[in-house]
């Protein structure tokens, strides 16, 4: 069998809103264009030397019913005006040859920035582990990301979230959020 590292990722979201939960689920794939491939969730490894590409770029060099891996977060509910996010946090090693991280975070009364916050933190704490960068777990992910900007090891973090509210007639409301591995 032929080894498979992906060497582009581009990051997506969406929201969909239905009376039955798959539906809704599928309604936020088809918002973040990706409802047209068969989607295979991995762990959390950001390959060595990996790019990540505008989706429009991703998705002009995939094909219906591909088969495609991701890491993929989705939240959903169907209680009126509740907050709810999916995040996808990513922190990318200075040094290329070394693999990354992503995470995946779901949360219910968190705005968008405060979910795509702590699965960013999440997922370079991830990588501060294995670089044996020190920090203190109990200070704020700025404090944090001042310390290992300094450290000069973790160079690059990001994330991608989707948050809605949901649905003011109790219709199923699913936000998702991803990051899709293309060869």
């Amino acid at each position: 069998m032929a080894e498979y590292v992906p060497t582009r990722i581009f990051l997506t979201k969406g929201v969909g809103r239905h009376r039955e939960k798959l539906q809704s689920f599928e309604m936020a794939l088809r918002h973040a264009r990706i409802a047209q491939f068969n989607l295979v969730r991995v762990s959390s490894i950001f390959p060595p030397g990996c790019r990540i590409v505008p989706r429009s770029e991703g998705i002009m060099r995939m094909s219906p019913g591909q088969v495609v891996h991701c890491v993929l977060s989705d939240n959903a509910t169907n209680e009126p005006h509740r907050l709810i996010a999916a995040s996808v946090g990513l922190s990318i090693p200075k040094n290329k040859e070394y693999h990354g991280y992503l995470s995946e975070h779901h949360s219910f009364g968190q705005n968008e920035k405060l979910s795509g916050d702590y699965a960013e933190d999440l997922a370079a704490e991830m990588l501060a582990t294995i670089l044996g960068v020190s920090f203190d777990a109990e200070k704020s992910w700025n404090d944090r990301k001042g310390m290992w900007t300094i450290s000069g090891e973790i160079v690059r973090t990001m994330n991608v979230t989707q948050s809605a509210v949901g649905d003011s007639r109790g219709q199923w409301t699913t936000v998702v959020a991803g990051a899709i591995f293309l060869a």
